[in-house]
C-alpha cells in the first residue's frame, strides 16, 4: 500500500525545468495538490494530513520551481510561483483541481485561482492570510528571531513558528517532527539558502502588495488557521475569508501557524467533508 512514507519521488519536465513530485491515493476524481510553506520541500508535509486525505482523493505534492529537487531558481514574488504552480498542473494533464495551500503555499493558492480560475474546484488555505496584509512584511525579523532561539536550543525554528510554547504545544511540536521522521528512504534535497531569501523576499513583497479583489474567487474555500498565529496573525485569515464570497472559517484553540498539525485529527475530517461538498 503506498502511503505517503514510501511514495516515489518522481519527475515532471515543464518547459525544460525538471519538477519533482509524488503522487498517492485513487487515481480517480479530482485530484488535490498540496503547496507548501516558507523553506519546505516534500519531506515536510505531515504524513498524517498527506495520508488522511489521500485515502479519499488523489494527492499530488510536488517542489515549486527551484525548491528541493526541483530545478531552476526560486522567483522572488508570488505571482510567478503561481504562474510556475499552473504551468506543472497543466503539465500533469489535470483540468481541474482542488488545492490545498499551506503558508506561503495559501498565498501561491490564491495566485492559482486568481491567474486560472477555470483550474481551481475548491481550495483549502492553512495558516495563511491575503496579499497586503498588515505585519506580514515582518516576517523577516520574525522568521530571525526564531531561528536564533533554534540554534541557542538546537531545534528546527518550527518549534517556535508553529508550536505555543506551553506543554500541549511543545508536545504537539515533538509529535509532528516524529512523523516528519517517518520516511526514511528516497528523501528530498533540502532547500538551498538562495532559495530561502528568494521566498522571503516574495512574502515581503506580497505583504506590501496592493490587495487583490478577493471577491472575484467564486470557489468554496475553507480557511483554517491557530487562535495565535506568530508568522500570519490569525486576524488576517479571518479578514480574508470574510473577503471570500464563498468561505467558511475554522479556527483551532491554544494552537499557532502549524494548527492544522496540531489538530490533525480534527482539521482531516472537516477538511474531507468540505473537499467532499
Amino acid at each position: 500500500m503506498t502511503t505517503w512514507k514510501n511514495a516515489p519521488t518522481q519527475i515532471l519536465d515543464v518547459g525544460g525545468v525538471p519538477f519533482a513530485y509524488r503522487e498517492l491515493g485513487p487515481p480517480s476524481g479530482v485530484p488535490v495538490v498540496f503547496l507548501h510553506h516558507f523553506t519546505a520541500v516534500l519531506d515536510d508535509w505531515d504524513p498524517r494530513v498527506i495520508d488522511g486525505i489521500a485515502e479519499q482523493h488523489h494527492v499530488i505534492a510536488f517542489d515549486n520551481r527551484g525548491v528541493g529537487a526541483t530545478g531552476s531558481s526560486v522567483p522572488t514574488d508570488v505571482e510567478q510561483m503561481g504562474t510556475d504552480a499552473i504551468a506543472f498542473i497543466r503539465a500533469l494533464g489535470c483540468e481541474k483541481v482542488d488545492l490545498f495551500g499551506f503558508s506561503l503555499g495559501g498565498a501561491v493558492a490564491q495566485m492559482v485561482a486568481l491567474q486560472a480560475p477555470d483550474l481551481v474546484r475548491r481550495m483549502v488555505l492553512a495558516g495563511t492570510g491575503p496579499r497586503g496584509g498588515g505585519g506580514i512584511a515582518k516576517m523577516p525579523f520574525i522568521v530571525g528571531g526564531a531561528y536564533l532561539k533554534a540554534f541557542l536550543t538546537r531545534k528546527d525554528a518550527r518549534h517556535f513558528l508553529f508550536f505555543p510554547r506551553n506543554a500541549e504545544g511543545k508536545k504537539a511540536a515533538n509529535e509532528y517532527f516524529e512523523r516528519l521522521a517517518e520516511r526514511t528512504g528516497d528523501r528530498d534535497l533540502p532547500i538551498s539558502l538562495r532559495a530561502r531569501v528568494a521566498q522571503l523576499r516574495a512574502i515581503t513583497s506580497g505583504g506590501l502588495h496592493a490587495p487583490d479583489d478577493l471577491s472575484v474567487i467564486t470557489a468554496p474555500v475553507l480557511v483554517a488557521n491557530g487562535d495565535d498565529d506568530l508568522m500570519v496573525s490569525s486576524a488576517h485569515s479571518a479578514a480574508m475569508a470574510a473577503r471570500l464570497p464563498n468561505a467558511t472559517l475554522k479556527i483551532y484553540p491554544n494552537s499557532g501557524h502549524g494548527g492544522v498539525f496540531q489538530y490533525h485529527h480534527e482539521f482531516v475530517p472537516e477538511t474531507l467533508k468540505f473537499l467532499a461538498g
